[in-house]
């Protein structure tokens, strides 16, 4: 054996000799052969020096065998070979059976190196062994799915509220928790807002975002805002307001048009390949020049041809892919980009901080045109979760289930019957009772204002300061704000049809101005104020139909359509938070 393996791999084994009854076998010769092995036990003492880090591999025992017996000596046979003879000073030694245990040892040792000589491979299993138990894997470097976070919410008057989040919140019961706190009416409307004040940019996160990893995104100057977003699911019930029919086509025919019952099926389906298509102006990375393009939006992502109109591959150059990011509103306007149209957007990175070179400047012909690209980006990457979204807006985390939206807030001019009657009031449940109550009450305050005008007091039928400044309370109502102001939040709050606000009149002090959205236009009509014996009323109809205040006004063209495009369906509002 050579004697610089011994360190290593010396694997001594007890040998084992067949004799058969005619061969002449020499015992002595035999002895002092196996006398021999007790020189290796010198040499590996020497050896043992270099090797120090190896446990022994020869283990002699006290003349005790591997289970306490001794071998018997084997009976000498008769022989004629010659053998030399011995000196009397040397000890004749017995062979003895050997406990060697150097494998399991070097193995042992082995296990005890490689953690430290080896990089650590992660677990790709941690659920299957317990932290303590894995020699890679430590209870620090394992995820904390409670730690808390830190995040700031603005509201659109600039006042921020620090909210303290755990690390899996989603958007949804971000925004559940904003408007619980503020006594909102939870519409399902209410959206966390990603802005960007040095790119100009901000879009709505999804119901089911993460909030903790888009704010690790952010910039310094970048912040959330909480504002209402009441075209986040219009599409749903109204798809056809959304996708033009000349701009959605199949994938697999040329030019061929979408059916409308099949509309939203084709995008939610993953097996489908619907298509947008259409003209865009794109923006000249490096320049201030745009370009008209010819794109397609699909499920791999945004592509746009170098050839008319050509939709063969060799002429399709890709864009931007829509796992990797998102679609986002530009609110610095046309001046600041030189964009041919107003209606700008722009697809971004999600992953890490983003400069303005790596962004791609979009514009569409008009509003309808992006709207359909922007919510067609959405619906091709998101696909059926921005439909769950949509159908359970109530599902709410177990970090939140502590706490109970009320069904009635009083910031939204909810109203509930009360009975006071006794010596304490209760709330009326019963409708029918409820009607009967306010029946009952319009009664009392007749006969009391026909009383107080006999005795020459003001009666609640005749002008009052009260009446001329009640519409001020209302969420809908903005006071002096310029035209300007008030498309900029129409258009923040979706642009959907009936969405309105009233505001005071910039040309007539004595009059005010219904703002109101429909089919994606936003249009403006003056309220003006009309005398009649003595009592001020408010007219959209040139006097044809009178009200006494605005808020009668604006409860009945709520149930009335009249002269207006549509009827008035969602006001327009701003939370302080």
């Amino acid at each position: 054996v050579p004697v610089s393996d011994l360190g290593l791999n010396l694997f001594l084994f007890p040998c084992m000799f067949c004799f058969a009854a005619e061969d002449d076998v020499d015992l002595e010769a035999l002895v002092n052969d196996m006398a021999s092995l007790s020189s290796y036990e010198s040499i590996y003492a020497t050896c043992g020096t270099q090797h120090s880090d190896f446990a022994p591999l020869l283990h002699r025992t006290d003349g005790s065998g591997l289970h306490g017996n001794r071998v018997a000596p084997l009976p000498r046979a008769p022989s004629n070979r010659v053998t030399a003879p011995h000196s009397p000073t040397q000890k004749l030694r017995r062979s003895q059976p050997m406990h060697i245990q150097a494998v399991r040892r070097l193995q042992e040792e082995e296990l005890q190196v490689r953690p430290a000589s080896l990089p650590a491979i992660p677990n790709p299993f941690p659920e299957l062994c317990s932290p303590s138990g894995s020699p890679v894997l430590s209870p620090g470097s394992l995820p904390q799915p409670s730690e808390s976070h830190i995040i700031k919410v603005f509201s659109e008057d600039g006042v921020g509220k620090v909210v303290e989040v755990p690390a899996d919140m989603m958007a949804r019961d971000v925004c559940q928790f904003l408007v619980y706190k503020n006594h909102c009416l939870d519409d399902n409307c209410w959206s966390l807002v990603e802005h960007h004040s040095l790119l100009g940019l901000e879009r709505c996160l999804e119901d089911h975002e993460l909030v903790v990893p888009v704010q690790a995104c952010m910039s310094p100057e970048s912040k959330f805002l909480f504002r209402k977003n009441y075209a986040k699911y219009e599409f749903f019930r109204n798809p056809l307001n959304f996708f033009p029919e000349q701009m959605v086509a199949w994938c697999q025919e040329t030019n061929g048009s979408i059916p409308q019952s099949q509309l939203l099926q084709n995008f939610l389906n993953s097996s489908s390949c619907p298509e947008i298509q259409g003209f865009i102006y794109m923006k000249e990375t490096g320049r201030k020049s745009w370009k008209k393009l010819y794109m397609f939006l699909r499920r791999s992502g945004l592509y746009y041809t170098t050839k008319g109109m050509s939709k063969e591959p060799r002429h399709l150059q890709l864009l931007s892919d829509l796992e990797e990011s998102n679609v986002f509103t530009v609110t610095t306007g046309r001046k600041m980009h030189n964009a041919p149209t107003d209606y700008q957007f722009c697809i971004k990175p999600s992953k890490g901080r983003t400069e303005q070179k790596e962004l791609k400047m979009l514009c569409a012909e008009d509003e309808q045109s992006r709207t359909c690209w922007m919510t067609a980006f959405r619906l091709l990457k998101f696909g059926i979760l921005l439909y769950q979204n949509y159908k359970s807006p109530h599902q709410r985390k177990t970090a939140i289930s502590n706490f109970t939206t009320p069904v009635r807030s009083v910031s939204e001019n909810s109203l509930v019957a009360m009975d006071f009657s006794g010596r304490t009031g209760r709330v009326i449940d019963n409708p029918v009772e409820a009607q009967s109550a306010a029946m009952e009450e319009g009664h009392t305050w007749r006969k009391r204002g026909q009383r107080m005008n006999v005795l020459g007091s003001p009666s609640p039928l005749h002008p009052s300061p009260l009446s001329s400044v009640i519409h001020r309370t209302q969420l809908w109502f903005h006071g002096r704000i310029m035209r300007e102001e008030s498309h900029r939040m129409i258009m923040q709050q979706g642009q959907v049809d009936g969405l309105f606000l009233l505001r005071d009149s910039q040309s007539n002090p004595k009059a005010f101005v219904l703002t109101l959205c429909h089919h994606q236009k936003i249009k403006h009509f003056q309220i003006l104020p009309f005398e009649e014996e003595g009592q001020v009323f408010f007219s959209l109809d040139d006097g044809s139909t009178k009200f006494t205040d605005l808020i009668h006004l604006v409860e009945f063209y709520q149930l009335n359509r009249g002269i207006l495009p549509c009827k008035l369906k969602h006001p327009c509002t701003m939370v302080a938070l």
